[in-house]
């Protein structure tokens, strides 16, 4: 399945749906104890809403108190303001506590989430990985998980106490001034709600625009600087740059649109709110100015406002979080959802392996529906033998590799090993059986010693640095000063080439399967460390099955078997001297091989 284009990531998203796809996450049905903190954290919210909607009781009581002369009415006021004081100091003692109980909560979600994700994208093809953008992939993930821990705080403390506080509100006014100030504060909330979702959607296309924008600079970033060589080799700073300026100055521009838009949202918020703040507090002065109304019920109304002003004020910041969460789960899960091409087959058994012989039957393959690289290729290599796979560029040499491996799955045919069907075993003990030294041999940016004990999980020392000396590098890492902790920088850059074959020689030792595959190991290197590597290879297959992939002739004369590539066919197969005796493809690309070969000697001399 082809990876999502710009166009598919600014779709709407399905905030319901996204929502539903988050609670399982907010609500864990193997956790009962994260259930009791949210039950907890709940019940928090209630008492310490409770709290806050007593303090203008206390308030108007103090007020009232204060404006009748004598002792008993000083003590009252007294009382009033010390409850008042008391209920502001428990209110925070409530919040803070809720946070505490919910905190485990809100990072288990976000840790579940993070592992959920990563679990799948281990889990997509090949082909998706190599179409999609690392910075732009990583960047939807940050954003996606980041987001449930800020969405479950507004969802469960700001929203769902709001509501709660506006009925209550409602129910206090109605019983103390009637339905005309009532009405007033339910048609201000609606205004105001209106208002804030209308803007808001306009600014949440501009928000999408903005981080669409982002993800490709960070995209554009990350590939040139891990290209670095590239790009100096080619004195191509400047258009790097050029590149990089341009994509954050759209970037930049679609901020300033989305921040001013923000201004603009502040200003409706505000004059719906100051209007109504108007026309309550001016109605209570008329009441008491007609002898209905006290001081303290000026304070009352105020108080009440204000607290109901305070969440309604960032209703607008938290309508946008949570919008935005919703749509930076939502590319999360379009990610998420996106098809595995290779999949186990339903019960599959674990591949076992007892005579690791290798079949190709008549298999069928092409990366794109239009273009067959593979036409009905058919070959074996019994096991214990070495053959080698050669032919022209683009005859599919590689394309075997990636098939033996089952990162795709070819279209007809079948491909065996020890007779049995890869695409009917799982694929965890199918590449248990197999081991490779590729031609580029990426290292993780840790040390040495991580490196190579990464063949196996649960390598001990002693293995480790057996398959150090059986790769012959452990000369190297005695003249290093921190050994096996030495650090091999990002993609192994900090070691020459020979070296890191090297490492992934004895990476594959230390895994020691039955079945090698060597991905034109030796192709990059000069003939000296070719040589050395080719005699620790040789050494690598005894009493396995290997298949070498080869550009170079020479470094696979010695096979046992030699498979001829052309156009995605079996040509011809024999030894080397069944090969040249029949004067065909192999022949020609050996004497082509060595006439340059020749030549490049004869400038040398």
């Amino acid at each position: 399945m082809p990876p999502d284009t710009a166009s598919d990531r600014a779709e709407r998203h399905d905030g319901w749906g996204t929502i539903r796809r988050f609670i399982p996450y907010l609500w864990p049905r193997d956790n009962p104890g994260l259930r009791w903190r949210i039950a907890g954290a709940l019940l928090l919210v209630l008492a310490g809403k409770a709290t806050v909607l007593a303090l203008p009781f206390f308030y108007k009581g103090a007020v009232d108190g204060m404006a009748v002369p004598g002792e008993p009415a000083l003590q009252l006021a007294l009382a009033f303001v010390l409850a008042y004081a008391g209920g502001r100091f428990a209110g925070v003692v409530f919040d803070n506590l809720r946070n505490i109980v919910f905190e485990r909560v809100g990072q288990d979600a976000t840790r579940a989430l993070a592992v959920d994700v990563f679990h799948r994208l281990h889990r997509l093809s090949l082909r998706f990985h190599l179409a999609r953008r690392t910075g732009e992939v990583t960047k939807t993930i940050d954003r996606g998980t980041k987001s449930i821990d800020v969405m479950l705080y507004f969802l469960l403390f700001n929203i769902a106490p709001t509501v709660i506080e506006l009925i209550a509100v409602t129910v206090i006014f109605w019983l103390n001034f009637g339905l005309g100030l009532v009405a007033a504060t339910l048609t201000a909330v609606v205004a105001y709600i209106w208002v804030t979702r209308a803007i808001t959607e306009w600014r949440t296309k501009l928000r999408e625009r903005m981080n669409r924008l982002d993800g490709q600079a960070l995209a554009r970033s990350v590939d040139s600087l891990l290209n670095y060589e590239t790009v100096k080799y080619f004195g191509a700073e400047g258009r790097e740059e050029a590149r990089y300026g341009r994509a954050m100055r759209e970037w930049a521009d679609a901020a300033v649109k989305s921040e001013n838009s923000l201004g603009l949202l502040n200003i409706a918020q505000a004059t719906i709110l100051n209007l109504l703040m108007a026309g309550a507090m001016a109605y209570t002065v008329w009441g008491w100015s007609q002898g209905r109304l006290t001081v303290g019920d000026l304070v009352f109304v105020n108080t009440y406002l204000t607290q109901l002003f305070r969440p309604l004020d960032m209703l607008g910041m938290v309508y946008r979080t949570i919008r935005q969460g919703l749509i930076d789960m939502a590319e999360m899960f379009r990610l998420m959802d996106t098809e595995v091409e290779v999949t186990d087959a339903p019960g599959a058994p674990a591949l076992v392996v007892h005579r690791p012989t290798v079949a190709f039957e008549d298999v069928w393959f092409g990366y794109e529906e239009d273009r067959t690289i593979l036409h009905g290729l058919s070959f074996e290599v019994p096991a214990g033998t070495r053959a080698a796979i050669v032919g022209p560029s683009g005859a599919g040499k590689s394309t075997i590799a990636r098939l033996l491996f089952r990162f795709y799955d070819p279209w007809r045919g079948r491909i065996l090993i020890d007779g049995q069907d890869i695409a009917q075993v799982t694929q965890a003990s199918l590449r248990a059986a197999l081991g490779i030294v590729p031609q580029d041999s990426v290292l993780f940016n840790d040390t040495i010693g991580y490196n190579i004990a990464y063949g196996r999980d649960g390598a001990g020392m002693m293995e480790v640095e057996a398959a150090a000396r059986g790769a012959a590098i452990s000369e190297l890492i005695n003249r290093l000063p921190q050994g096996l902790d030495t650090e091999v920088g990002e993609r192994g850059l900090k070691l020459s080439g020979g070296e890191k074959q090297r490492v992934a020689i004895a990476r594959t030792l230390v895994k020691n399967p039955p079945i090698l595959l060597f991905d034109e190991a030796t192709s990059a290197l000069d003939t000296r460390t070719e040589q050395e590597i080719l005699a620790t290879l040789r050494e690598l297959a005894e009493h396995r099955t290997t298949i070498s992939i080869a550009h170079r002739l020479s470094t696979i004369a010695d096979a046992d078997r030699i498979l001829v590539l052309d156009q995605g066919q079996l040509a011809e197969a024999g030894s080397h001297l069944e090969l040249l005796k029949r004067d065909g493809l192999y022949a020609e690309m050996w004497a082509r091989q060595a006439a340059e070969k020749a030549e490049l000697d004869e400038a040398a001399e």
